[in-house]
């Protein structure tokens, strides 16, 4: 029954090269886009999703033994759907938002890991055009915490 298990183990799977790293600051997210805000947004759920893989514990810069460092560098919105009586008239858009992060080793600043990561989010469009446009914004932001956490926490 032992050897039936061979090569599985429970809890994180973190990559080799970040096994020794236990906790973990993230400052935010330099957002070289002209969203206002997006930093923060990106660096908070970025956090969150940290936490919810429980791999690393997040904790400021002066406690950590390692710093997550990121930048925003684009978010590119295309029409995914039109009207069906205007084709020139959107009512769905795609965003696909991009960044790159490294982390960095909090004593010497030696780079451990680099990185990147994209997501896309679509939404349908409503008559309040910045609701949706933040609700498109916040979803992207979750998908791209999920795979930047993913990286760090998972190795894929």
């Amino acid at each position: 029954m032992l050897t039936g298990c061979a090569g599985y183990s429970l809890g994180s799977q973190k990559p080799a090269h970040l096994r020794h790293i236990t906790k973990i600051a993230v400052p935010s997210f330099e957002n070289l886009t002209l969203e206002p805000r997006l930093g923060v947004l990106v660096t908070n759920t970025i956090i969150k999703q940290l936490q919810n893989h429980g791999s690393y514990q997040i904790v400021s810069r002066g406690e950590a033994e390692a710093i997550l460092q990121g930048k925003i560098l684009r978010i590119n919105r295309t029409q995914f759907r039109s009207d069906r009586n205007n084709i020139l008239r959107t009512s769905q858009i795609l965003a696909t938002l991009s960044c790159a992060f490294t982390i960095t080793e909090a004593g010497s600043g030696k780079v451990i890991h680099n990185g990147s990561a994209s997501a896309d989010s679509y939404i349908i469009l409503d008559a309040n055009l910045q609701l949706s446009e933040t609700q498109l914004l916040e979803d992207a932001a979750q998908r791209l915490a999920h795979e930047v956490a993913d990286q760090v926490s998972e190795g894929w």
